[in-house]
């Protein structure tokens, strides 16, 4: 399982699914998709794509079998509910629900590993900066 927001599909994004995928011998991949409310909470802005959008756009593309909603509050139910074996988290990926995630889980009931990815090019693959380069 990863998380993010994906307001674009990037190769910076690619190369995380193909990391997350690598982490099984039988990978499933599930993607956690942000909620737009808590994208802005998080970013301090709102995503530029809805969440229906941007979740239409990650159900089609290759590397991700599925494509679930995050909560609008808390993290953890749904992360019950997708009972991933592991998470992998992005190498930029912090904040409360990252620095709490082991101990949430294990609360939860859960065991999961949790797995930071590597970065990927990311003075070149970062929404943002891809943004701002089109919108020059």
């Amino acid at each position: 399982m990863v998380f993010g927001t994906f307001d674009m599909v990037h190769e910076g994004h690619e190369n995380l699914f193909e990391q997350a995928r690598a982490l099984s011998s039988d990978p499933y991949l599930v993607v956690s998709l942000a909620r737009d409310a808590v994208a802005a909470k998080v970013k301090g802005a709102a995503p530029r794509n809805s969440e229906d959008a941007r979740r239409a756009l990650l159900a089609e593309h290759p590397l991700v079998d599925e494509v679930v909603l995050g909560d609008a509050e808390g993290y953890i139910p749904h992360i019950v509910l997708a009972n991933p074996g592991i998470i992998a988290l992005g190498y930029d990926q912090a904040g409360e629900y990252v620095d709490n995630l082991e101990r949430d889980l294990k609360k939860a009931g859960m065991s999961v590993k949790v797995i930071r990815l590597k970065a990927f090019e990311p003075h070149i693959y970062k929404t943002a900066k891809l943004y701002d380069q089109r919108n020059r």
